[in-house]
């Protein structure tokens, strides 16, 4: 079976083409042509280790499905869930949830976040960004997606659900396309992601679902876009370069590094475990110990002008 993603590449390839011909015409310097370059060199390693390890993968899906067929015959009354149309429609939901999850996680987990910070080091919110992922992503991504073979869920079917969630996230990654209305309510649109790629305080780890936004709704990391329209992209503090190399590996170097300032492995672990922005002396805060001042400040503030 080929991968859909296959078939969307080239649909990728001219939407982008057509977001920087309206970008110079309209002069909304939505892309700047070293960072593009960076975001395409990133695009193509991520690519070249995804085909390596998605045999892998797929083999390791076949394997749980397969070993646990008698488990779930005796515990659930059935072998495998099939492939009716309504079969489908769980995979569905099931894909988005693992895809929330481990997109959460990935901003949870320092030493997942050192793969995952790869997509969010564009300074620029254009499609282009929407294909610049980490080159160390596949090693832990199908970690998040291993119950759904073990529950009955086919592997093509599972890895199908995968491609699918992949290709309608490159569309969030667009200012060229407004509000769409009650569509917002159910579904993750690209107004809504923007708010996921802001680098301002309040924004960070908001708004993390795939195709839908109901997790985010369900789970307190929903946010929505601010009124006023006036997002800062990026990190608020990332890697100064175009070598993608250095991009990729620019997280990591930094767990090493304040890994190495403490003796305690019980520390040494905590930075690689915690959240991005943990520190054993206070130095540095996670986000949600900034936003929890920046909230208090808020209070305070309404409290003086009552």
């Amino acid at each position: 079976m080929i991968d859909p993603i296959v078939y969307a590449t080239p649909v990728f390839a001219v939407l982008i083409i057509a977001e920087i011909i309206l970008s110079i015409k309209h002069e909304e310097h939505l892309y700047e042509t070293k960072d593009f370059k960076n975001s395409l060199y990133l695009a193509f390693g991520a690519s070249v280790i995804t085909s390596l390890t998605k045999i892998a993968v797929l083999g390791i899906f076949f394997f749980l499905y397969e070993s646990f067929k008698g488990i779930r015959l005796q515990l659930l009354g059935y072998e495998s869930l099939g492939w009716a149309w309504w079969v489908w429609i769980l995979a569905f939901f099931a894909d988005d949830f693992s895809f929330y999850w481990y997109h959460r996680m990935s901003h949870s987990i320092r030493f997942l976040w050192a793969a995952h910070v790869v997509h969010h080091s564009s300074k620029y919110f254009n499609l282009g960004s929407g294909i610049r992922n980490g080159w160390t992503t596949m090693f832990y991504k199908p970690l998040f997606w291993l119950w759904m073979p073990l529950l009955g869920f086919h592997p093509i079917m599972v890895a199908t659900a995968i491609s699918i969630n992949s290709i309608y996230q490159f569309f969030l990654h667009s200012k060229k396309v407004p509000h769409l209305g009650f569509i917002e309510y159910i579904f993750n649109t690209p107004k809504l992601h923007q708010v996921h790629h802001s680098s301002d305080m309040q924004y960070l780890d908001k708004n993390h679902g795939g195709i839908l936004i109901i997790w985010d709704k369900l789970f307190g990391t929903f946010e929505r876009e601010p009124d006023t329209n006036t997002l800062t992209f990026g990190l608020p503090k990332g890697p100064d370069t175009y070598n993608p190399f250095k991009v990729v590996f620019y997280e990591y170097n930094n767990i090493w590094h304040d890994m190495r300032k403490v003796p305690s492995w019980k520390t040494k672990l905590k930075y690689m475990f915690y959240s991005p922005g943990w520190s054993h002396d206070g130095s540095t805060k996670t986000a949600k110990q900034i936003q929890a001042g920046l909230k208090k400040q808020n209070q305070r503030a309404n409290t003086y002008s009552a």
